[in-house]
């Protein structure tokens, strides 16, 4: 069913667009409002048929990320004179096992998926909801589908950010998978519970703190470095000079939301004076503009920068 059960997509629609009413008779959908708010609409709800015909279905959540994209291009009517949405534009990454598409929905995530391409190591740094993790999971498990890697490695600095870990219940696993626990969700959206767990058991996947990368060698795998903003200057090049032979790394974080202490600089903030300039490395930078997740997560950044910006006046 196109609009849902009970319409409850055509009821997504009608409260992202207040100024429109939009009612459904049969197989006729009826849009009055604003002219371009019903151009908008209409193409959404040719994204959602077309959807609906790849996948036989179509679910909440995809009508949640086809307004998202609406938010994210939204201007003057002269501001747009092609179709919001097109068939397939090439930035597809890869199907999960539901067959949903997973694709790079803005301009810094196709610049991380071209970059990646060209480069060994690659840098992607901006703010929180712009797909930075997200995308750069879904090209390693691609890599893996597509067997150019024997396995994927993903980091995260285990910073304390006002719990101390020896004050958490459980053991050390058990401590330390709260701060592991976004990478585990992106992978569980793309790959079958029981495969994933089957991977995971025998390290063909790998979730670690950043920690115990030392002394290793990482040959012939997808290795990911997450939150790389709460990496010490010492744990940047210990991480990476870990990568080995038919590797390639993607470390991504958010210079402006560190943990570490005042004292401490972050890795990720000194490494784009260290390493500009090196061919097989390559920065991308995201900003609001590629935010997808709630049109206030993007205000908020916004309304952040400018503070910020008033204080170093």
């Amino acid at each position: 069913m196109i609009l849902g059960f009970g319409d409850e997509h055509l009821q997504q629609l009608d409260r992202a667009f207040p100024s429109t009413k939009i009612t459904a008779r049969g197989n006729r959908v009826k849009i009055l409002g604003p002219g371009y708010e019903v151009k908008v609409i209409k193409d959404i709800i040719r994204e959602m048929i077309r959807i609906a015909g790849k996948k036989n279905q179509i679910h909440s959540s995809d009508v949640r990320t086809l307004l998202a994209l609406e938010n994210k291009m939204e201007g003057s009517p002269s501001d747009i004179s092609e179709p919001l949405f097109h068939q397939d534009t090439g930035d597809i990454i890869l199907h999960t096992h539901n067959g949903e598409a997973i694709s790079a929905k803005t301009p810094g995530q196709r610049n991380i998926v071209r970059a990646s391409e060209n480069n060994d190591i690659l840098f992607a740094i901006g703010p929180a909801g712009t797909g930075k993790t997200y995308t750069s999971v879904a090209l390693a498990v691609k890599a893996l589908k597509e067997r150019k890697v024997k396995k994927i490695i993903l980091a995260r600095p285990a910073v304390e950010a006002g719990e101390n870990l020896g004050f958490l219940p459980g053991d050390l696993k058990e401590k330390i998978d709260p701060y592991l626990r976004p990478l585990y969700d992106a992978l569980e959206e793309m790959i079958e519970f029981d495969k994933l767990e089957f991977q995971l058991t025998k390290n063909i996947i790998e979730i670690a703190p950043l920690a115990y990368m030392r002394g290793r060698t990482l040959n012939n795998a997808f290795v990911i470095l997450d939150e790389a903003q709460n990496a010490t200057n010492i744990q940047m090049k210990m991480f990476l000079t870990r990568i080995g032979f038919n590797s390639r790394a993607i470390i991504t974080g958010d210079i402006t939301q560190t943990d570490l202490p005042q004292k401490q600089q972050s890795g990720l903030i000194s490494i784009q004076n260290i390493l500009q300039n090196i061919n097989g490395i390559s920065f991308v930078y995201l900003d609001q503009r590629d935010v997808v997740r709630h049109k206030l997560v993007r205000d908020i950044i916004e309304a952040y920068e400018k503070f910020e910006n008033k204080k170093k006046k």
